[in-house]
């Protein structure tokens, strides 16, 4: 009996390894620290790479360099820990994840307006760059990952109830650019009449600030979860 509970239970952890694309706390720490220094050096190419550029000075073209240099990286990275990975080949969770890009930016700017972001034609680049790297962590990970699987999204924005250590890497850091930018957007209408508070400035730092404390508190949730699923099998 002994013997048997010993192989019945690893091969539970094997199956939950399979449906996530064998995705590990090592993995899960690399992932996220590929898409960190991305985006650390998106602001760095912008400030001191030749652009000369900042989110205060010229939002549109700091976010533009945010999104085109993350967004690859994430897509690639997240392909590589999608759901059922013998059904669905890399390329196709490639394609899903570059699919969504636009789509979620869309959603993301629809939602934006109709919180009170600002219309006209001076907004727009700012608005559908800050939409694309709103869609690069919110939406894209989800797609690569989940892909058209209804019940995954659910469970991930809808009902907020991660299950594996992917679920936590997607969930968190989405939660958090969306909180952040939403406290963010606090000091807009404030009378202070400083320039970080016109759009999307103080929102991109928001949502900035909220998607790294996210991606720590995933890795923090994982490493807990790995700790306690090593304790059961022990």
């Amino acid at each position: 009996m002994g013997e048997t509970r010993k192989k019945t239970k690893p091969k539970a952890s094997d199956d939950e390894a399979s449906a996530t694309g064998g995705l590990a706390s090592p993995h899960a720490f690399s992932l996220h620290l590929a898409c960190g220094l991305s985006l650390a050096a998106a602001l760095w190419i912008a400030g001191a790479g030749g652009e000369s550029v900042d989110l205060v000075s010229d939002p549109s073209r700091t976010l533009r360099l945010v999104w085109v240099i993350e967004c690859p990286i994430a897509i690639l990275l997240y392909s590589l820990a999608r759901e059922r990975p013998a059904q669905t080949s890399y390329i196709r969770a490639v394609v899903r994840g570059a699919l969504a890009l636009p789509a979620g930016a869309m959603v993301n700017a629809l939602g934006a307006i109709a919180l009170g972001a600002p219309v006209g034609t001076q907004y727009l680049a700012k608005t559908i760059n800050w939409s694309l790297v709103m869609s690069t962590w919110i939406v894209v990970p989800a797609a690569c990952v989940f892909g058209a699987s209804w019940n995954s999204w659910q469970r991930i924005f809808a009902f907020t109830k991660p299950i594996s250590s992917i679920d936590f890497m997607i969930c968190l850091p989405a939660h958090g650019a969306i909180i952040g930018a939403w406290f963010g957007a606090w000091p807009m209408p404030l009378d202070w009449e400083r320039p970080w508070q016109e759009w999307p400035i103080c929102v991109s730092y928001g949502a900035m600030i909220g998607y790294l404390v996210g991606m720590v508190a995933s890795l923090g949730f994982i490493l807990l979860r790995h700790g306690h699923d090593h304790v059961k099998i022990d």
